[in-house]
């Protein structure tokens, strides 16, 4: 069972070492992460994130979009999971949310729950659908987006690399 819980900055250190696994796997990327890798202060994340959830404060270039840490029993952070509101012209090949679960802790679950959670929060605010995209050859996404009723719509091409969009409505 995880919990998903917004970053505050008491999270700063458990926050930094999930990062740090990530680098340490030889991962640069950190999906739904609101770009959690590639900043240098915890701090300047944390406003952007917290900004983000606004109209009033949101990134000019970006979406209104919650960010949430997943926590397990023992309150260690094992993903991270965004949802963004409404999608803009960059987006409306990469969908609502993203989602990665710590390299230690992958194959257990954790992304099927985190989905799940997070279409939860999309029916609570109103959304309809929710879109999401995936590198085909990643094979656990595509499992974690069908678990939680995804439907293939379409397919398109990123940096040399096949991907598929799917949809998972809410009503």
């Amino acid at each position: 069972m995880i919990t998903l819980k917004r970053p505050i900055k008491e999270y700063e250190p458990k926050a930094v070492a999930f990062k740090q696994e990530f680098i340490e796997n030889g991962e640069t990327t950190i999906n739904g992460s609101e770009l959690l890798d590639q900043m240098d202060s915890y701090d300047e994340w944390l406003k952007s994130v917290t900004d983000n959830t606004s109209h009033d404060t949101v990134n000019p270039s970006w979406v209104v979009t919650d960010t949430y840490f997943a926590f397990d029993e023992d309150d260690n952070i094992v993903g991270i999971i965004d949802l963004r509101h409404e999608l803009n012209d960059f987006l409306k090949d990469f969908g609502n949310s993203g989602y990665s679960v710590r390299p230690s802790q992958r194959r257990k679950g954790y992304a099927t729950e985190m989905l799940k959670l997070i279409l939860e929060r999309a029916r609570q605010i109103g959304m309809g659908k929710i879109q999401l995209s995936v590198e085909r050859s990643n094979e656990a996404s595509v499992k974690t987006i069908t678990k939680n009723s995804g439907k293939y719509e379409r397919s398109f091409t990123f940096e040399g690399e096949e991907a598929d969009v799917y949809m998972i409505y809410l009503d």
